[in-house]
């Protein structure tokens, strides 16, 4: 038996998440915009309720296409709350075409999203050492100065823990706990550095 991050549970889309994704260094535009989109959808929701719609998501908004979705108009909106394969929210609907118009601008002014993102782990994924779930901070300085930054240039539900979540999930942060398999894994990936969140808290 594998130990995996106590977090996934035993649903076989959750697991194979945590196995497959989570953590994995990402830096491909529209991933990244992808995520960052579906953890502000989470907000009030489980991640769990986000995967099991993220198909329903993708189809709904173009794949995440950024262009496509920052042309988006007011019957585009109209169409997306008559869609009950997605979270239904006006609020969160209307910040995915407003994040998408943010994210363009971003890609024209640092060559892509990805440039941006990942400065704020200088380009390479932080080695995080947490023992237990109960160890693992849900905001950083980190995810606290990329928050600030999204939100300057517009962006909506980008709050530090939606970041610090986003973060996790692209491999910015590998925040598996030691005992996870995926730990190991996850830092052959990445380029690592032994640098811990704990050493800029």
């Amino acid at each position: 038996m594998r130990t995996r991050c106590r977090w996934c549970g035993e649903d076989p889309l959750y697991v194979a998440y945590h196995d497959d994704e989570w953590g994995v260094p990402v830096h491909d535009d529209r991933h990244l915009f992808e995520m960052l989109i579906l953890e502000g959808a989470q907000a009030g929701l489980s991640w769990l309720t986000i995967l099991k719609k993220r198909e329903n998501y993708r189809v709904a908004f173009h794949d995440f296409d950024c262009e496509t979705i920052a042309a988006y108009r007011p019957e585009d909106v109209t169409r997306l709350l008559g869609n009950p394969g997605i979270v239904r929210n006006r609020l969160k609907i209307e910040s995915t075409i407003k994040n998408a118009r943010g994210a363009l601008a971003i890609a024209e002014e640092f060559g892509s999203l990805d440039s941006f993102l990942w400065r704020y782990v200088d380009g390479i994924s932080v080695q995080n050492r947490w023992k237990s779930m109960l160890d693992i901070p849900t905001k950083t300085a980190r995810s606290d100065a990329m928050s600030k930054d999204l939100k300057r240039r517009g962006f909506n539900f980008v709050g530090s823990t939606i970041c610090c979540a986003f973060m996790q999930a692209v491999g910015m942060l590998n925040d598996h706990t030691t005992d996870c398999f995926r730990h190991k894994e996850i830092k052959k990936l990445s380029q690592a550095k032994d640098v811990f969140e704990s050493d800029d808290s």
